[in-house]
């Protein structure tokens, strides 16, 4: 799986392009040994697959190799600029691929898969079923919502992640030992790696306008006060590389929690100025309506990640304001941070606690002989009863008291929660149960 390098001329970025799957840097998670993407490769029985994660973590370059491996036609699509037309040429070329000598195999890789319409993904599906062509997409989006039930059915989804601070600073080691750029200073490398928040490509590319304009200006050593020069305003007054990056988030966070909006405002404006990806903003904007938030207002977590979305649509400087609308909202919404300690609680107790079993009333019982086993015998079905509420009915394992989890809040919805829970609760009590 080695092919010839690129020649010195060719963009950076696909000069370090990997050749084989062990050149791979990141995604060890999938493409580590014993890891099933790696294992469907070693399979020699390539399959319909969506690689989902955000831009830059190396889902064309796997898709690539994935061809490569089993030396097969890799045909791409890409769904910003393709259509109708360009799946009717693939299937014509799988088609002749497969009729020809050789028989050989055919990928067909989508990228932004999502941009296409049900239509357009609902024509690859007959293609797919029949085995003419490996389907792989790629996209930013959560496939669930955004690409048809019918084909996602038929694919097994890969989740990618963004690249570690140290993965980076390897592809940095990799450009210099081909002398693609000068030598450069760790604390300019710290910097970049920073800048760069996991995605490879934007590293290469910035990594090669240094290479051009150190090459331009005779500068034979990369420092860390020339990287911020050369990089421009923005990189100076946001040092994402520094302490100052995690204090202005710790800001943003405190002043959502809170409930200071002005606070809160220019918290995410200053990020915004100094070059933070939006993206990743739009990110702990949403943790933060599931965090501080919760239930006292869930309109809060769908505001966030309407304004996550409009920002995908939009684009800067347009989606910037969703995102300042989002945390407006957060700040001046009613705090609970009931939900986010429930589940904490809840994983610590599963933790440190044994595998109860089920009891038998809440099993379910498809089979003569799971009814005989009495599973789901006794089974209160809370629609039949009184206020659809079982009252006295125990889901817990049997022995287990009642952990007491979530302790909703005197606030926002959450007063109406409580009171409700209050009721059942007694309810419960009168009927027998602790």
């Amino acid at each position: 799986m080695s092919m010839k390098p690129a020649a010195a001329h060719q963009p950076l970025a696909e000069r370090l392009r990997p050749h084989a799957l062990g050149e791979v840097i990141g995604q060890q998670h999938v493409l580590g040994p014993g890891m099933p993407l790696r294992l469907a490769f070693e399979s020699g029985r390539p399959h319909s697959c969506i690689l989902w994660g955000p831009p830059g973590v190396g889902k064309t370059t796997i898709a690539r190799l994935m061809a490569q491996a089993f030396d097969a036609q890799f045909i791409s699509i890409s769904a910003v600029l393709g259509g109708v037309k360009d799946i009717r040429d693939a299937v014509q070329l799988a088609e002749g691929a497969a009729g020809g000598l050789m028989q050989q195999r055919t990928i067909v890789f989508v990228d932004e898969v999502h941009r296409f319409n049900k239509s357009q993904q609902d024509a690859f599906l007959p293609h797919v079923e029949s085995g003419l062509f490996t389907f792989v997409g790629a996209t930013t989006e959560n496939p669930s919502f955004e690409v048809n039930s019918a084909l996602l059915s038929r694919a097994v989804v890969y989740v990618l992640q963004p690249l570690a601070p140290d993965e980076l600073k390897q592809i940095v080691a990799k450009a210099q030992a081909l002398q693609a750029l000068p030598a450069i200073e760790d604390e300019a490398v710290e910097r970049l790696v920073a800048y760069a928040d996991g995605d490879a490509r934007r590293l290469l590319n910035t990594l090669e306008t240094l290479a051009i304009t150190a090459t331009q200006a005779g500068i034979t050593r990369i420092a860390d006060a020339w990287v911020v020069r050369v990089l421009g305003e923005r990189m100076r007054r946001y040092d994402k590389g520094g302490e100052q990056f995690y204090d202005t988030i710790s800001a943003l966070h405190k002043s959502v929690r809170g409930s200071d909006p002005d606070a809160a405002l220019y918290w995410l404006v200053r990020m915004l100025d100094g070059g933070v990806d939006p993206r990743y903003m739009a990110r702990r904007i949403v943790r933060m309506a599931w965090e501080d938030i919760g239930l006292a207002d869930p309109r809060a977590m769908q505001i966030a990640n309407e304004a996550a979305q409009t920002y995908e649509r939009l684009g800067s400087p347009e989606g910037e304001l969703a995102l300042a609308q989002a945390v407006l909202y957060l700040a001046v919404a009613p705090k609970s941070n009931a939900g986010y300690m429930a589940y904490n609680k809840a994983r610590a107790f599963v933790k440190q606690d044994g595998t109860r079993p089920v009891p038998l009333h809440l099993r379910n019982a498809p089979t003569r002989l799971m009814k005989q086993l009495d599973y789901g015998k006794g089974y209160r079905y809370a629609h039949d009863e009184a206020d659809g509420f079982a009252a006295g009915e125990n889901y817990l394992p049997e022995g287990m008291e009642p952990p007491g989890f979530y302790e909703p809040v005197a606030r926002g919805l959450e007063i109406k929660i409580g009171q409700k829970l209050q009721e059942l609760r007694a309810r419960n009590a009168a009927a027998g149960r602790k």
